[in-house]
């Protein structure tokens, strides 16, 4: 898809922004975001020659950034060369093809760019599902565009002609895409519920790893899990989930997953499509929300982070705020608190303290038990592998195991357990 603007093959771009008081901040270009759209652009294989930050009152509804804008950025297109120009804002259809046709060259927005990349680094089948769907549904209001070279005139003879036919056949056809995408997703998302119930009837807590991209969660993976996924310094390294599980302590383990990186400006068409990885949250026990204490817009990017918690339902689950990257910020602006910690995943300072307050979270009261299975009873063995942590087996006059189990697992075995004393919390499901 995108086949006439993939960044891999068109490198050398001019980034443009416009700041109006009349957008809003999510919409607005500032000299911080232009520098995160060239990191993007580094991402991408891109190579950015320079960058145009247009401010007025309200963006000019034919080009955006107004005739006279236009005329300069084109003028610095043909001095530097560039073969592209991206623009920090979102365009939309219309102003994207009048763009195109008064620059000369592919314009793109920072959600195709992004797009762009998500295409790239998808590695698994469900993250390119999750794409190629975003992709669909970014591309279909563009078509025209796309068309425009076949277009006849608005209501003379011969309207209806091969411009217009191949237009509405390519619509059908992306719209019988976008749904065969999203029935796959939703057999993604039963598969997902299957997997959920059995980790419920488990009792494993789930942690999910959430935060800005490049801000140290696949670092974090790696050194709480030895996971050894790649984690270099650069945006949207990483993006299918990686779950691995991780021993908090003697009687606690617990399921832990990275998530896709978020940004500012994340394309609406990703979230939705990311819904079926991102639904995730919802459902975890626990959330670390990973923050660059490096950056100086940290503040900013976690606000960011905390907005598409919300937007994804997940505001109600319990959260600790872990700041990344101790070692490279100022010690005088360092958090703390009531569930903040303070780590540096690549030096491994924190991480005992991080373990402590996840183990705070999530003890279930689990403990290990010595169990005392008659042989005629060894069908509970199998119970004990899938509900408990199985240490050790012994076959004696009976099945000896040494297990970690947890309140209700005890209670359900009662005098089968060595010590066991009955509670009336044990009786309770």
């Amino acid at each position: 898809m995108f086949e006439d603007t993939q960044v891999k093959e068109i490198n050398r771009a001019i980034l443009v922004g416009l700041n109006a008081p009349s957008l809003s901040r999510e919409e607005n270009a500032t000299e911080e975001s232009l520098e995160e759209l060239a990191a993007l652009l580094d991402t991408a294989g891109g190579t950015c020659l320079g960058t145009v930050l247009q401010n007025r009152a309200t963006p000019e509804p034919r080009t955006f950034i107004g005739e006279g804008k236009t005329a300069e950025v084109k003028e610095l297109v043909g001095t530097l060369g560039a073969d592209i120009v991206i623009f920090d804002n979102p365009l939309s259809p219309s102003q994207q093809r009048v763009l195109t046709e008064e620059l000369g060259v592919t314009v793109m927005d920072r959600a195709a760019l992004i797009l762009d990349i998500f295409a790239k680094r998808a590695r698994t089948s469900e993250g390119r599902l999750q794409v190629e769907l975003a992709q669909y549904k970014y591309l279909l209001p563009r078509l025209t565009g796309m068309w425009k070279h076949l277009e006849r005139q608005e209501g003379a003879i011969g309207t209806r002609g091969p411009g217009e036919t191949q237009l509405e056949s390519d619509r059908r056809h992306i719209h019988r895409k976008i749904a065969k995408l999203e029935s796959e997703l939703k057999d993604v998302r039963r598969v997902r519920a299957t997997q959920r119930e059995r980790r419920e009837k488990n009792e494993v807590p789930v942690v999910a790893i959430v935060g800005y991209t490049n801000a140290g969660k696949s670092t974090l993976l790696n050194a709480l899990t030895g996971a050894d996924i790649p984690a270099n310094n650069r945006l949207f390294d990483t993006l299918d989930t990686t779950t691995r599980m991780l021993e908090i302590s003697d009687t606690c383990t617990v399921l832990i997953s990275d998530t896709v990186g978020f940004i500012s400006k994340l394309p609406h068409q990703l979230v939705d499509a990311f819904k079926a990885t991102l639904e995730e949250l919802t459902y975890a026990d626990l959330l670390l929300h990973v923050i660059d204490t490096s950056d100086p817009l940290w503040r900013e990017q976690a606000d960011v982070v905390d907005k598409l918690i919300l937007e994804l339902g997940a505001a109600e689950t319990p959260r600790l705020e872990v700041f990344n990257k101790c070692d490279l910020a100022p010690a005088e602006i360092l958090p703390h608190g009531e569930d903040i910690v303070t780590i540096s995943a690549r030096t491994g300072a924190g991480l005992d303290k991080l373990l402590e307050a996840i183990g705070r979270h999530l003890d279930t009261g689990a403990k290990r038990v010595t169990i005392h299975l008659p042989y005629d009873q060894g069908s509970l063995l199998d119970t004990l592998y899938r509900e408990s942590k199985v240490e050790k087996v012994d076959y004696t006059d009976t099945i000896d195991v040494v297990a970690v189990c947890t309140p209700k697992t005890i209670g359900r075995l009662g005098l089968l357990v060595e010590g066991w004393q009955p509670h009336k919390e044990d009786w309770e499901d």
